[in-house]
């Protein structure tokens, strides 16, 4: 296993990273645990070692976050860890509780039994994208992290915000203001500030709309992938939409890739293209066929998809038998599908690939 200094040094020099002293500074202290990780024995006896101090990477998209979080646990020389974004982490533990309430269990005791759990898997849990949104989790969270440091897990996160802005403006923050001191007590806080969005930068390294489909089309979604995701091993992930499981098979450093039947040609909806849109900052689509007065309900979940994707203000990168204005020429929803036609159009703009991607709140009553 190679370290995190030396991978990154690696896609450095082969030109998949373009320097940046922010990144470099942020990856030099993420080897610094790494090696503080491989001195630690977590429940040495008979003394019991302190574990390192954790790392809180901030700052806004594009500057590596995920790309660092990674490479280091990759690197990390530890047994039990685990790498997992923050939102289906919060899912979990929401999930793990409500069963634990049905045996009787109070409040406390759910939340102790809940990181017990947590630090029987994992002494390392890596965190993707911080945002807090939900009182739910607003409300348990400073516990249930004292409870994750007591049992001596070490945290490594990042987030767009710094921790002071975590749930700004939200309902009864003063109850959340614990959790921000606590983060600042157990780890250290660190700012990728650099100049570069290198998201941005891949995402305009070539065209982004691939017509029509075929072997040229096929190959240059898989450059596309490997820009986007630093040359990253796609894995699959179980989003939670209700109370629902949506399986994704193909996801890494916050990009999913799909082809057009997964999402279009089965029973989906309106909360799944949400979910996935608040959960991904871009999205790889394939095959996106010609679509037929026969393939109505393709083409309804199509426009869904579309909304909520260009809501978000998600990336898309697409690969089409048609430009967007000839996918759906005829039929019942052709009047409405112009809407999507010039989503389509504006999405592979300079201007809408340049905006941030909206917070949270923006699901409310988007998709008409």
């Amino acid at each position: 296993m190679s370290s995190l200094l030396a991978a990154y040094r690696q896609r450095l020099a082969e030109g998949e990273l373009a320097p940046d002293a922010d990144q470099a500074r942020a990856a030099e202290q993420l080897e610094v645990l790494e090696k503080a990780l491989e001195r630690w024995k977590p429940g040495g006896w008979p003394i019991k070692a302190k574990p390192p101090r954790g790392l809180y990477l901030w700052g806004s998209v594009g500057r590596g976050k995920s790309m660092l979080l990674d490479l280091f646990f990759e690197a990390a020389p530890v047994k039990k860890k685990r790498r997992v974004h923050f939102h289906e982490f919060m899912l979990s533990q929401h999930a793990f509780m409500r069963k634990a309430r049905e045996r009787g269990h109070g409040q406390d005791q759910l939340i102790a039994d809940a990181a017990k759990a947590v630090a029987s898997e994992a002494s390392l849990l890596c965190f993707d994208e911080i945002q807090v949104t939900d009182i739910a989790d607003a409300m348990i969270l400073g516990r249930l992290f004292e409870r994750l440091f007591s049992e001596d897990v070490v945290i490594v996160a990042t987030s767009n915000r710094p921790p002071d802005d975590l749930y700004k403006n939200g309902i009864n923050r003063q109850l959340f203001l614990p959790f921000i001191d606590l983060l600042k007590r157990q780890l250290d806080v660190t700012q990728i500030a650099g100049p570069q969005d290198f998201r941005l930068r891949q995402l305009m390294a070539a065209p982004i709309y691939y017509v029509p489909l075929g072997p040229a089309a096929d190959e240059a979604m898989d450059n596309a992938w490997k820009r986007l995701t630093a040359n990253a091993v796609p894995n699959a992930v179980t989003l939670d939409v209700g109370g629902r499981e949506l399986r994704v098979q193909r996801q890494a450093a916050g990009v999913a890739r799909f082809k057009f039947d997964e999402l279009c040609a089965r029973a989906l909806g309106p909360a799944d293209y949400l979910e996935i849109a608040e959960r991904f900052h871009t999205v790889l689509l394939e095959n996106i066929p010609r679509l037929t007065p026969s393939a109505r309900e393709e083409a309804a979940r199509f426009r869904t998809l579309i909304d909520a994707l260009y809501e978000a203000k998600v990336k898309l990168v697409a690969s089409a038998d048609a430009q967007p204005i000839d996918l759906y020429p005829a039929g019942d929803q052709s009047f409405e599908f112009e809407r999507t036609a010039s989503r389509l159009m504006e999405m592979r703009s300079e201007t809408y690939l340049a905006l941030p991607r909206r917070d949270a709140e923006w699901k409310q009553g988007v998709v008409d």
